[in-house]
């Protein structure tokens, strides 16, 4: 009976020992995300504008990122812009935004994107991306993206952005 009782105890153990590690992710690995993206400030050489002043513009990312290995990787994400003013709201634009990412350790992340709107303009967005919260199959993430923009008859411009959201 305590040839049994000790039995147990050790199966026990070890049941206990093999649940809590965790399995290492294999590659290549795909993960989705949808986030909410705020444009604070746009530079050009016209101007600088504000979001929030006369209007709002608001991003919904949704996106798909193919990791490679655990240090690189491809990601594309779709991005409508819903643009309110003047008690109306239409989508002003959609952003197909394909890109590179590279883990910088410790939660970071730097995704480098190529940029093509719908509005006529084009260029590149270098995003900054930290997991804030990690769940066993999801995690909140913040970024800070500046999108660099050309084309369709306007200046250059240089916008800083905040966008938070979850991955899965």
């Amino acid at each position: 009976m305590a040839f049994l009782s000790l039995l147990s105890l050790g199966l026990a153990g070890v049941s206990k020992t093999a649940i809590a590690q965790e399995t290492p992710p294999v590659y290549p690995r795909i993960a989705g995300y949808v986030g909410i993206l705020h444009p604070l400030v746009t530079f050009s050489g016209e101007e600088t504008v504000t979001n929030f002043d006369t209007y709002y513009i608001v991003g919904l990312p949704t996106g798909i990122n193919i990791w490679k290995s655990p240090k690189i990787g491809f990601s594309v994400e779709i991005v409508p812009l819903i643009r309110a003013e003047n008690g109306t709201s239409k989508v002003a634009n959609l952003l197909f935004h394909p890109g590179v990412l590279v883990s910088l350790g410790h939660g970071f992340t730097l995704a480098g994107r190529a940029a093509f709107e719908t509005a006529g303009r084009y260029g590149f967005t270098p995003v900054l991306n930290k997991i804030v919260k990690k769940n066993k199959n999801s995690g909140y993430f913040v970024a800070v993206p500046v999108p660099v923009r050309f084309g369709n008859n306007h200046p250059t411009s240089v916008t800083i952005g905040f966008q938070f959201g979850i991955s899965f």
